[in-house]
């Protein structure tokens, strides 16, 4: 009796880890990934907006994966809007910057302009912060006033790396999340 109880479950070990093995391998398969993990709607136009403003295309599709999922008519409950979730004061900003004068908080919502306003202030505070992309992407998700707090009150260079101490941990966990995306999109779609 005893005996059969230990082959049955060994029998239901080895099932289970050979179903943990195959989904495994499964999830890894490149399709599968694209398809269900790391989708990219909207290519083109994250194509043509990061060729314009001079910022890594997988970045920014990173950055749409964690902002929105690639939804477009998504809210925050914070008020940001679109696939990239800019605040609409920062758009309205934006749009002077460009000389948009079609802006509306509705239009944010386009995501044509959505992904132009995004990309074009991804690579304003990547400028700002001297090409540091974690700088950069701590700004986009806690403003740039923060950042530059951060960094005089820390001493901070532009050459800063520990995502670590950034105090946020929201912030800690978007720039870490976000350049993992990058590195992701990038091996799964290769310019």
């Amino acid at each position: 009796m005893q005996h059969r109880r230990m082959v049955a479950c060994f029998c239901v070990a080895l099932f289970i880890l050979v179903m943990s093995l195959s989904a495994y391998l499964i999830l890894q398969f490149e399709p599968v990934q694209r398809s269900y993990f790391y989708v990219y709607p909207y290519h083109d136009t994250v194509m043509k907006y990061a060729s314009m403003y001079r910022v890594d295309s997988n970045l920014a599709a990173a950055v749409i994966k964690k902002e929105s999922k690639f939804k477009r008519d998504v809210h925050s409950h914070r008020g940001a809007v679109g696939l990239m979730q800019i605040m609409p004061d920062t758009a309205k900003w934006i749009s002077t910057q460009l000389g948009d004068t079609g802006y509306s908080e509705e239009g944010l919502h386009e995501p044509d302009r959505n992904i132009r306003y995004g990309t074009w202030y991804l690579a304003t505070l990547q400028k700002e912060f001297h090409g540091n992309d974690v700088l950069a992407l701590a700004a986009y998700n806690a403003g740039r006033g923060n950042v530059q707090e951060w960094m005089k009150e820390n001493d901070w260079s532009y050459d800063f790396a520990d995502i670590e101490a950034i105090p946020f941990k929201e912030t800690r966990e978007y720039v870490r999340q976000v350049l993992a995306d990058q590195k992701k999109y990038r091996e799964l779609y290769p310019e």
